[in-house]
């Protein structure tokens, strides 16, 4: 959610239960506009909120001129002060995969990698002096599995350059409602997966400077979104539900739109058997 529209957005995805008290939002739209000057982004958006036991991390991010470039992450605990967090790496996430559970809301609390597996590991561990990990990396892991998992846009809202950067197409006007209610309308705004697969002959329709990205109908398990169309049909509202807590809205025949993640920072692995 870009900062200037802050207000505007959050009140569309307030049906998801993404609101946030006017105190909160007055404090974090100027924090953002003074992040976006202190440290020279082209612009500045809020990501969301990852909910603790002990309180709330406030996540928002710093983008340059390539849009699918890399983004600038920043985390707060009150909308005011604001921490950078280092880019997320392989091992990051390699080292963060076995944690379970609740956040603590503190980014200086660390896990014990060990508490979870056999006594022989635990054993090793205790002789090397197993690593501990801070709940700062594991928070940078769970944004970066979180944008490339259900990060979306909708399709022609950003456009591919000859020469490989991607910026906003400022012809987008918006989805039509029919468009607006298919999944295969929303891209992943992240390195496509299932498009270098397509053959040629699939690949014959599409737009180059546009179709550049993966569309959510390949995503699996099929009927890991919920569309629903809200105020009458004047919005288009996307929610994920293996990552419940991402809601993508959009209004249609409009350039409004962005997504929002209120949640717990957990992945919901029973999906494939709840549907």
């Amino acid at each position: 959610m870009d900062a200037e529209s802050l207000p505007y957005a959050l009140d569309l995805v307030a049906g998801s239960g993404a609101g946030l008290s006017s105190e909160k939002r007055a404090a974090l739209r100027a924090s953002l506009l003074l992040l976006r000057r202190d440290y020279r982004f082209e612009r500045v958006r809020f990501w969301g909120r990852i909910q603790g036991i002990r309180g709330p991390y406030y996540i928002a991010e710093g983008l340059g001129g390539d849009r699918a470039g890399p983004r600038s992450r920043l985390y707060s605990l009150n909308c005011v002060e604001w921490s950078l967090l280092p880019p997320a790496t392989e091992e990051m996430i390699t080292q963060t995969a076995g944690l379970k559970g609740r956040f603590q809301g503190d980014p200086s609390y660390e896990y014990d990698p060990t508490e979870k597996k056999g006594e022989e590991n635990e054993r090793i561990y205790e002789e090397e002096g197993g690593p501990m990990i801070k709940e700062e990396i594991r928070l940078v892991a769970i944004i970066d599995q979180i944008d490339k998992a259900v990060g979306i846009v909708p399709r022609g809202a950003f456009v591919k350059t000859p020469l490989g950067p991607v910026h906003e197409n400022r012809n987008f006007e918006g989805l039509s409602l029919t468009e607006a209610k298919k999944l295969n309308s929303y891209f992943h705004f992240t390195e496509p997966v299932n498009l270098k697969n397509r053959t040629l002959l699939q690949k014959a329709d599409l737009d180059p400077s546009i179709d550049f990205l993966d569309s959510l109908e390949h995503d699996i398990p099929k009927g890991s979104w919920s569309i629903q169309l809200e105020r009458g049909g004047s919005l288009v509202v996307l929610r994920s539900l293996l990552w419940p807590g991402l809601t993508f809205y959009h209004v249609p025949m409009t350039k409004q739109y962005g997504y929002i993640y209120v949640g717990t920072g957990e992945k919901n692995i029973d999906l494939p058997f709840m549907l």
